[in-house]
């Protein structure tokens, strides 16, 4: 679907005001901004293929490099010594969402500009729903490259137990959540696509980093409390601890309620960026 084509769609909702919205508004509405994103999807196969290219290079080069300097001690969810290609795998996961978040906020950024996001948001849907039907769509895209990243990670003979790649579904969908609803957040702050760069600098990189994804927080913790701390309130650490649990067939409470909080908060502000009247757009003087 074109954005002319999906900018039809949602007019046609306006034709129907004379009634009240109903379920099958809304179900029209989403179905049309999935439809749009899975296509977008489907012509882009650079966005796939770039999608598993950065967390193979770190488990094919990097993991093996640190295999033998990191290896990784009885910490759960794991009841045994694991190798490192192990243990990264669920934090690899998570960054594959993390950037997919970022995509989808460079992808708004670009639709803004190109003017579908003004079809979109004249929609006499809530702009609450548009926003959430937008980030709905781009996680089942992420769903969908991890479940393939995770296909490949078995030729590093990387398996969870058969009931994790199930019940890690929900994990991934409420990362993935989060992770779009912080994407959306800085759409809302990003005027223009030259400035996606230092979003990638100053963001993405930072979060990646000082989380545990890449090594334990216990291994942190003896090199700088400081730098323990950090990891410790970042959230994208307790995405990478939800998914890491999940891939086990366990439940890590504490990881899922802050992730959980952080997807209301972000979600809040990012509606608040978005609403012409009050937020962040409105104090640029114009609309979307």
């Amino acid at each position: 679907m074109t954005d002319a084509a999906a900018g039809r769609v949602l007019i046609g909702h306006g034709a129907e005001t004379a009634s009240p919205l109903g379920a099958r508004h809304y179900f029209r509405c989403l179905e049309g901004i999935v439809r749009r994103e899975w296509l977008r999807f489907l012509r882009q196969r650079g966005r796939f293929l770039s999608a598993l290219v950065r967390p193979l290079v770190w488990l094919g080069i990097f993991a093996a490099g640190f295999r033998f300097t990191l290896g990784v001690s009885i910490i759960p969810p794991y009841e045994t010594y694991v190798p490192y290609e192990v243990y990264v795998v669920p934090g690899l996961a998570a960054m594959i969402q993390l950037f997919n978040g970022m995509q989808s906020s460079l992808s708004m950024v670009y639709d803004r500009e190109m003017g579908s996001m003004r079809v979109l948001l004249t929609s006499p849907l809530p702009r609450w729903y548009l926003l959430s039907a937008k980030l709905l769509a781009g996680v089942a895209v992420s769903i969908l490259q991890v479940y393939a990243f995770l296909a490949i990670a078995r030729l590093w003979e990387v398996e969870a137990p058969w009931y994790g790649y199930v019940a890690v579904l929900p994990a991934l969908l409420l990362a993935g959540t989060m992770l779009g609803a912080l994407g959306l957040l800085l759409s809302s702050t990003i005027r223009q696509l030259e400035n996606f760069a230092g979003v990638m600098n100053f963001v993405i990189f930072p979060m990646f980093f000082a989380s545990s994804a890449l090594y334990p927080l216990w291994r942190v913790k003896e090199a700088s409390l400081w730098l323990w701390y950090v990891c410790a309130l970042n959230p994208f650490t307790h995405a990478v601890e939800l998914i890491r649990f999940a891939l086990y067939g366990r439940f890590d409470p504490t990881s899922a309620a802050v992730v959980l909080g952080c997807l209301v908060v972000f979600m809040a502000l990012a509606i608040w960026g978005y609403d012409p009247a009050r937020g962040l757009v409105a104090r640029r003087g114009g609309s979307e």
